[in-house]
Parts: C-alpha cells; sequence; structure tokens
C-alpha cells in the first residue's frame, strides 16, 4: 500500500535535492531550510535529533542517512514505523542511483540532477487525486 503522500530529500545543510509534494504551501527550498534547522536544534537536546512531528492530520518523518535528511509526510492513522520502512527504501533507491562517493566527485551542485528520481519511487508514493475518488 501507497503511504507516503510528499517526500523531500535534502542535504545537512538544507538545501533539497529531490521533492515530490502534491499541494505545496511552503517554497521548497524554505522547507528544506526549516527542517534541517529543526533537526539541528533537536539534535541538541536529544541524541538523534527530531523523528517526527504531526500538524493536523498529517504526520512527519525525518530519518537521517548518510547525511541526507529524507522527510515525508502521511496520514496521521499510518504506524510511524511503516511510513519509516517505506522511507529506507526511498533512501536505498536513492544511494543505489547517487552513491556517496558520487557526490564527493561527480555532484556539480545542481539540483535538477534529481529531477527524474520521482520516476523510480513512484510505486511507493500515494496520489492524493486517485485517493480521492476512491473513497466514493
Amino acid at each position: 500500500m501507497k503511504i507516503l503522500q510528499d517526500i523531500w530529500i535534502l542535504t545537512n545543510s538544507g538545501v533539497v535535492l529531490f521533492n515530490r509534494v502534491f499541494d505545496p504551501q511552503l517554497k521548497t527550498q524554505l522547507f528544506g531550510a526549516l527542517m534541517s534547522a529543526l533537526n539541528s536544534f533537536a539534535e541538541r537536546l536529544a541524541e538523534g535529533g527530531l523523528s517526527n512531528f504531526e500538524l493536523s492530520d498529517k504526520r512527519f518523518i525525518i530519518m537521517k542517512k548518510n547525511d541526507f535528511l529524507y522527510v515525508a509526510n502521511s496520514s496521521t492513522k499510518v504506524k510511524p514505523k511503516r511510513v519509516i520502512m517505506q522511507l529506507e527504501m526511498v533512501a536505498e533507491k536513492f544511494f543505489e542511483l547517487y552513491p556517496v562517493e558520487w557526490f564527493k566527485t561527480e555532484w556539480d551542485n545542481e539540483v535538477s540532477t534529481f529531477a527524474d528520481f520521482e520516476k523510480e519511487i513512484k510505486d511507493l508514493m500515494e496520489d492524493p487525486v486517485k485517493t480521492f475518488w476512491e473513497s466514493f
């Protein structure tokens, strides 16, 4: 079952490399900076940083892996463990295509490089329009 609604992949410093957002309400790079700042603040307060937070009916999960932050949201009805499992799959796929060494040697800091990543993870992403129509 597809449970991830929106997803962002960002560097530790808050640069958004990839995002798939159905209903954007914040500028992408602003959101990335906010998530990075929140995570940095949380890391100072507790070992491991922030893992999730809720806003109205959405739960945001933040996962740190290989110095990248993966942020996804889903319905609060979905157990965080299931969201984390799917986010882990996204991270695996991302590093399959863009290994850590590639970032150090070949990446030219151009975020458009990752635009096609959505095709790689479409099986994990919920389609809110389709979900809406299926509810009738």
